[in-house]
């Protein structure tokens, strides 16, 4: 089997797939069992997992890019007649610091895929009836239903949860946003949401409550990241003079209720450099734990509400070897809740804290390492060798 060039940083299919240059970890069968089985989901994973390359080759399978498949699960299986128009919106790029910032984004976007798929420019400034217009012209002008999928979709609000009333009011433009697609059923053929925390449909999704929420289904463990049996067979060319076991024990173990599965950014970024790191970690800390630990008290109340172990903004545990764990609450609440008063231990509002890594948290949890835990167990113990350290 020969050596590929190690996909670093690449979140574009047709980019990986072209000339068959890249390695590639086939997802697809995944993604056939999606597109068959439903319509509406959801999946929250941390950053650089993934989920950007998976929602490309989603828009590159509806979009019937057939060539870029040859060889794939999904090939064979797939009616490559229909073509269906893709909608992409994205809140990746920059940080937006008003509702007036995120509406601009919003038009901007939704003008860019009318003028990507050839339907007539947008009559409107209403963001929701536009949005409408996009769906039904698109549907109109290539006669098949549309496809939507959102990444980064909680970004704006993530990026602004020091700011209260900036995050709320941004939560109330995304939903604005996202409540048309429930309404546009008879439109469309599949939508697919992608961020790295979860809202609960009662705040964000309260006008798209038909989402299949897949981050910890079991079926999908695998749907990014690498299992073993795709490091050994897929990244096979690229073992040899590393220790095998030693590439378990410092990236394998994220796990979200099914097979475990290693960062793929730690794996090839391992294979690039030969030396045993944690890349993931040095890079993808997320933003959001910075801030909060170095926000003051009153700031973290106002946006998360109570300071407890089950509703808390931010839920900060010790893990094995001092790596915390970072939870979303499920809502951003309107005001905070009554007695709630930051506890005098010097950890901050919206931070609790216990001393095992397996202390009881109820909900799961996204940890600072990657990994995700439930019921305050983590789903695999990762700590390098002592000799690796």
């Amino acid at each position: 089997m020969r050596r590929k060039k190690l996909p670093i940083g690449i979140q574009t299919f047709r980019h990986i797939r072209e000339d068959d240059a890249y390695y590639y970890v086939d997802k697809t069968a995944l993604a056939y069992k999606l597109a068959d089985e439903g319509k509406y989901y959801f999946l929250s994973r941390p950053r650089r997992f993934g989920k950007s390359l998976f929602l490309d080759t989603l828009a590159e399978l509806f979009a019937g890019n057939e060539p870029l498949f040859r060889g794939l699960y999904v090939h064979d299986r797939w009616d490559w007649g229909k073509r269906h128009p893709v909608i992409r919106l994205s809140f990746a790029e920059g940080r937006l610091e008003s509702r007036d910032d995120l509406d601009r984004r919003i038009r901007a976007l939704l003008s860019h895929n009318a003028a990507v798929l050839g339907v007539e420019p947008l009559d409107t400034t209403d963001i929701p009836e536009a949005f409408i217009q996009l769906i039904q012209r698109a549907v109109q002008r290539h006669g098949q239903r549309a496809v939507v999928l959102v990444d980064e979709y909680d970004k704006p609000i993530l990026d602004n949860l020091t700011e209260p009333d900036i995050a709320r009011a941004m939560r109330e433009g995304l939903r604005n946003l996202y409540s048309v697609i429930k309404g546009q059923d008879a439109h469309l053929r599949f939508a697919f949401l992608t961020g790295v925390s979860k809202f609960s449909k009662v705040s964000i999704f309260s006008g798209l409550n038909n989402l299949n929420d897949i981050t910890v289904d079991a079926e999908y463990a695998t749907i990014c990241g690498y299992t073993d049996e795709d490091i050994d067979t897929v990244f096979a060319p690229e073992l040899p003079g590393l220790d095998r076991e030693q590439i378990r024990q410092w990236y394998n173990g994220y796990n979200w209720l099914g097979e475990s599965v290693y960062n793929p950014f730690d794996v090839l970024l391992l294979f690039a450099k030969r030396e045993f790191r944690p890349y993931w970690f040095e890079t993808g800390t997320p933003t959001l734990f910075g801030a909060g630990v170095g926000a003051p008290a009153d700031v973290l109340a106002r946006a998360g509400g109570a300071v407890r172990r089950r509703s808390a903004l931010v839920a900060l545990r010790r893990g094995r070897h001092g790596a915390g764990s970072l939870a979303m609450a499920d809502r951003l609440p309107d005001h905070p809740r009554r007695g709630t008063r930051p506890a005098s231990a010097p950890v901050p509002a919206g931070v609790s804290q216990s001393g095992s890594a397996h202390g009881a948290q109820r909900s799961p949890v996204h940890r600072l390492d990657g990994r995700c835990s439930r019921h305050g167990t983590p789903a695999a113990r990762s700590a390098p060798p002592a000799d690796a350290r």
